[in-house]
């Protein structure tokens, strides 16, 4: 980011935020006194997640809205760290409204439950209208922004014209056709579904003499294609936005599994990873591969036993 005012407020307002946060973390005196004055501890960021920032930033916000400038100025006068300047505030008010939906769409699609690969363009399509939206309200913040919609374009621009991709969403009776207002992508998906659908069983005439060979060569050309589009036409015009309606459409709720099954993010890998490293540990590494399997199922579905 080459926007040189946005870089020398950043600096100054997240110098200061480093400061109060490491003094506040580093010392059981430290954390007493924020927890004395503001009744809440100050949030420290951390290298393993991301969004640890932003939560850190989301608190300090919290704490000036409860308790006023006032017990941040009380704070800092205690630690000897000089206080933030209003242009300062102004910039962690903004950076908040700025990635708040950041963090929230993140969230989403790394969830592990209740997500399927269907969410990812409905979510980056709002993440970006959002972002277009909180761009008219900011004033130092526009070069974050910029950024940010950048790196989306980047990473996602060509997922808007994958056909697999807005089927999926399409098939997700959440979304449908509400997650655009673009036809030329909706008519993209739903040709995809069409194309892709399995036609239904023919029915069996039992050896009819009447049938001829030509009519069961060329029957496929007109029965499956026709129900198919009925039961595309009746699944967009429903209005339950549950699940549980797919199951009203056999073959729309086939492919839509088909699908829906992979998770738009790798966090899930990546936990399973983080989980059989503990489990793997250096004392630990004569434990046999079913040993080691047995127990990382274990520590994945915990939640799932029950406490006797």
């Amino acid at each position: 980011m080459s926007n040189e005012p946005y870089k020398k407020m950043h600096r100054s307002t997240f110098g200061k935020c480093s400061a109060l946060w490491n003094k506040s973390c580093r010392s059981t005196l430290g954390a007493e006194t924020v927890s004395d004055v503001c009744s809440l501890q100050l949030l420290s960021p951390n290298v393993t997640r991301w969004n640890s920032f932003f939560l850190a930033v989301e608190r300090l916000l919290r704490i000036i809205k409860d308790k006023g400038e006032g017990a941040i100025r009380v704070i800092c006068t205690e630690f000897k760290l000089p206080m933030f300047n209003p242009a300062e505030l102004a910039f962690l008010a903004e950076y908040n409204a700025v990635m708040s939906p950041v963090a929230q769409a993140t969230n989403i699609l790394q969830a592990e439950e209740n997500v399927q690969m269907g969410w990812l363009l409905p979510t980056s399509n709002l993440l970006t209208a959002k972002l277009d939206r909180v761009k008219l309200t900011v004033k130092y913040c526009r070069p974050l922004v910029d950024a940010l919609q950048a790196g989306l374009k980047t990473r996602f621009g060509h997922t808007t014209q994958d056909p697999e991709l807005i089927a999926a969403a399409i098939l997700l009776p959440k979304f449908r056709t509400s997650w655009t207002k673009d036809d030329a992508t909706i008519g993209m998906g739903v040709d995809y579904i069409r194309e892709h659908l399995e036609a239904p069983p023919l029915q069996s005439d039992g050896g009819n003499p009447s049938s001829s060979d030509e009519e069961d060569f060329f029957s496929s050309l007109q029965s499956p294609h026709t129900d198919s589009s009925k039961e595309l036409e009746g699944y967009l015009a429903f209005s339950s936005d549950r699940m549980e309606s797919l199951k009203s459409f056999p073959s729309l709720c086939k492919l839509s599994l088909k699908l829906n099954t992979p998770l738009p993010a790798s966090a899930a890998c990546e936990r399973l990873f983080s989980i059989a490293g503990l489990v793997f540990s250096p004392r630990r590494v004569r434990l046999s591969s079913r040993h080691f399997e047995n127990q990382l199922l274990l520590r994945l579905n915990k939640k799932f036993l029950r406490v006797q």
